[in-house]
């Protein structure tokens, strides 16, 4: 070998070995777009097959679907706008009454619960998240209700002035069951999961801007407020929604209390239906393809509002953080 040759091989770079894994790295790169658009494939699938499912409904009804309460399977006649506004109500008062209670309940074991009692309350309400839905709605019928008929829908129904809007509001009939009743159970089911999300967001807060915030002098109150609420705004905007979400789509515990009524509601204690309920108490009676159809358009609707909640929280998630 010339001496030239020498050099050349003396001034060129060192050959790097090759990591272990450099063999699958390809494989593991097709392993992962293969799962990916497997989920997109079979979430496109499963709305297609509704969308077709459902179509003889969607065109035989048309917009009737949505705007008419009139569900008649003996003359084949179905109209959605009662399930979907039921849907709709229960899940937004859920929400109302969960929302303060679960921010309240993360704050308190946070900043404010002693160290001997975090742990035990902390492990209650994951073990209240995980209860089946079941439960809460045969809890809701059998000792919820009566004591909710007692105590508080006969007496305001029998103090409401006559023709004033708290008896429009308090109307219906006085068994335990139905639109109230069926949101206070939903509220009390998605309350341990936002509030166990919304303690884990709450422990990512560094102690040095907690402790930043105490050593200026603020109080409990306004670094809660001011330093801890803000610091985790977004994932709380996704905790309330995950809730969100639950309560819509809610069966069992539902179906036990809420009465079953495919009329519009007249008040909160009137009974009702949401999408989810209608679907379970009838899709193993349905006997005629379109009262079938009907059903399946249905959750085509429910389809819809839970991507509109999903989109919602995006559009939120996105503006607070141009904030």
């Amino acid at each position: 070998m010339t001496q030239a040759a020498l050099d050349a091989n003396a001034a060129a770079p060192p050959r790097r070995a090759s990591p272990k894994g450099a063999a699958f790295e390809r494989a593991f790169e097709i392993l992962c777009f293969s799962a990916a658009t497997m989920l997109l494939a079979t979430l496109g699938g499963v709305l297609i097959s509704l969308i077709l499912g459902g179509w003889p409904a969607f065109a035989k009804f048309g917009l009737g679907f949505f705007t008419t309460s009139t569900w008649d399977p003996v003359n084949d006649i179905y109209g959605a706008a009662g399930p979907i506004v039921g849907t709709i109500i229960t899940a937004a008062l859920a929400l109302l009454l969960a929302v303060p209670v679960a921010f309240g309940i993360a704050f308190f074991l946070v900043e404010l619960c002693p160290a001997a009692l975090r742990r035990t309350i902390s492990t209650a309400v994951e073990l209240l998240a995980g209860i089946p839905s079941i439960i809460y709605g045969m809890w809701g019928l059998f000792i919820f209700a009566p004591l909710f008929s007692k105590y508080l829908e006969l007496p305001l129904m029998t103090s409401a002035p006559p023709g004033s809007f708290m008896e429009t509001l308090v109307q219906g009939t006085p068994g335990g069951s139905g639109i109230l009743a069926a949101s206070i159970i939903l509220a009390i089911m998605i309350l341990p999961f936002m509030a166990a999300t919304l303690r884990e967001l709450l422990l990512t807060v560094p102690a040095q801007v907690r402790e930043s915030a105490y050593g200026l002098g603020a109080t409990t109150q306004e670094v809660v407020m001011q330093v801890t609420l803000p610091y985790v705004r977004r994932g709380a905007v996704g905790a309330v929604m995950l809730g969100l979400g639950r309560a819509l789509g809610e069966t069992m515990a539902v179906t036990f209390i809420i009465g079953n009524s495919h009329a519009f509601p007249k008040g909160l204690f009137d009974s009702g239906s949401t999408i989810s309920s209608t679907i379970a108490n009838e899709f193993t009676e349905a006997t005629s393809p379109l009262h079938t159809a009907s059903l399946i358009a249905l959750g085509v609707v429910l389809f819809m509002l839970t991507t509109i909640v999903l989109g919602l929280s995006r559009l939120m998630l996105r503006t607070s953080a141009r904030v």
